[in-house]
């Protein structure tokens, strides 16, 4: 049987251009060699925001006498925290079989090669067979990033993987990389009593990609809590000595070197292509750095293959995944799609307080010469978040001085990942910054704090 379209991979950008793809009346089929979901549903996203909360609830207990309640005797009990995060991930996978046998998708269990003439063959336990396609969709998503001298062995040096399904706590951790998953597991393990040590290569320490106030409030929080951050330090060498796992470090700036003992190194530097071994170079697709190389609409060099998420250039993220698988589908079912705007992606970092950003940092719109106009206003001011025992943290606004465009917005704080989607659906529609102020927000929340920075940045603000 040929099919309209195959699709290698079923993470959140292959699941959901097969199920879209289905929709548009396709006959669709997925290949998978591992768990349907892929890393974010299975190692991922869904699994760490288990974790997380778990953390969230421990430390609210910790915290009860602040509310006027008394909790006594409450621990942590690693072994249930990882069972229920596994939980989680397994039923949600369990999902996506659903959604496929809703849409008539076929599951073709197995790894997946390309071959010429629009074939893929799938191998599983030494027996292969091809399938035949008028398109595919490469989506075969990415995997912990390596150090050439630091290896990840899975036993001293870790990846996100092994990270949330440890048989043990460890007492101490090094966490190489203070990006979104380094800081997640960094807060993760802090909070339920391991010794964390965050190692971070750039200056800004914590999130150096973020807006440089967001950095420094996050930098600011994690030291209170007890979790030692280096930045501008990089990691020279990683070994064993009898049952001591020692980590030496270097200030990059200094010079000055440091050894540091821990149970385990957890390696977050980043995310790798998986694009080796699924028949690229048979087929002439090119590639770059071991990325796919696309146009707007996922499109190859080669006639009828696409390629979408973590093997393209571009953020790594699953909620872009997403909207890439979509868009890439439509344009094969003939629609016209518009290209994604790659400076409108939310940026998200689970930890508390949370994260979450879009569009350009203070510094950006200043190098970009932009004439600017800055809000903040800080949570402290904002009476549900000091109801809710949660003051930390500020929203940012960035406007364009001359024509009111919403630049960038950036905020840390309790649940500004759910806020941040204000800021992008916004900035979508092209609204400025007096509409934002016009526009009434609800009393008491978390999210008039937008509306409040906003206020601030065009010296009308009240309640600071």
């Amino acid at each position: 049987m040929t099919y309209d379209l195959i699709v290698l991979g079923s993470g959140p950008g292959g699941y959901v251009a097969a199920i879209r793809a289905a929709q548009l009346g396709m006959n669709v089929a997925v290949v998978e060699r591992d768990a349907l979901g892929g890393i974010c549903l299975n190692w991922g996203c869904i699994p760490t925001k288990a974790l997380l909360k778990s953390a969230q609830v421990f430390n609210y207990l910790q915290h009860a006498e602040d509310y006027g309640i008394s909790v006594e005797g409450s621990q942590p009990d690693f072994d249930k925290i990882i069972s229920r995060s596994r939980d989680v991930a397994n039923g949600m996978s369990k999902g996506i079989s659903f959604l496929f046998k809703k849409n008539k998708i076929d599951i073709l269990q197995g790894n997946g090669f390309l071959k010429p003439g629009k074939t893929v063959e799938v191998e599983k336990d030494g027996q292969k067979k091809s399938y035949q396609a008028k398109n595919i969709i490469i989506a075969t998503g990415g995997r912990s990033k390596e150090l050439p001298n630091i290896p990840i062995d899975h036993k001293d040096v870790i990846g996100y993987r092994e990270a949330m399904n440890l048989k043990s706590q460890p007492k101490k951790m090094v966490v190489m990389g203070a990006g979104a998953i380094g800081v997640e597991f960094a807060y993760f393990y802090n909070s339920i009593g391991t010794e964390v040590t965050v190692v971070e290569f750039l200056d800004q320490g914590l999130l150096p990609r973020e807006d440089a106030e967001v950095s420094k409030e996050l930098n600011k929080v994690f030291k209170k809590s007890g979790i030692t951050v280096k930045s501008s330090t990089k990691v020279n060498a990683v070994r064993r000595d009898g049952k001591s796992l020692l980590v030496e470090i270097e200030d990059v700036k200094k010079g000055k070197k440091e050894t540091l003992d821990c149970d385990v190194v957890l390696s977050a530097i980043g995310i790798a292509p998986n694009t080796e071994n699924i028949g690229l170079e048979g087929l002439g697709i090119k590639t770059d750095r071991n990325m796919i190389v696309v146009d707007e609409f996922y499109r190859t060099n080669v006639d009828g293959i696409y390629a979408i998420g973590d093997v393209i250039p571009g953020p790594a993220l699953a909620h872009v995944a997403s909207a890439e698988g979509i868009l890439c589908v439509e344009k094969i079912a003939g629609q016209s799609p518009i290209p994604i705007n790659y400076n409108n992606i939310p940026s998200c970092t689970y930890c508390a307080p949370e994260v979450a950003s879009v569009g350009l940092t203070e510094s950006q719109a200043k190098e970009a010469g932009y004439d600017i106009k800055v809000g903040k206003f800080p949570f402290g001011a904002s009476g549900k978040a000091k109801a809710a025992g949660s003051p930390e943290g500020f929203v940012k606004v960035i406007f364009d001085a001359k024509y009111g465009e919403w630049l960038g917005c950036h905020m840390i704080g309790a649940n500004v990942t759910e806020i941040i989607a204000e800021a992008v659906v916004a900035r979508k529609l092209e609204t400025t910054g007096h509409e934002i102020i016009k526009s009434i927000h609800p009393h008491p929340t978390m999210s008039e704090a937008v509306m409040e920075a906003t206020a601030a940045a065009y010296d009308e603000v009240i309640h600071l």
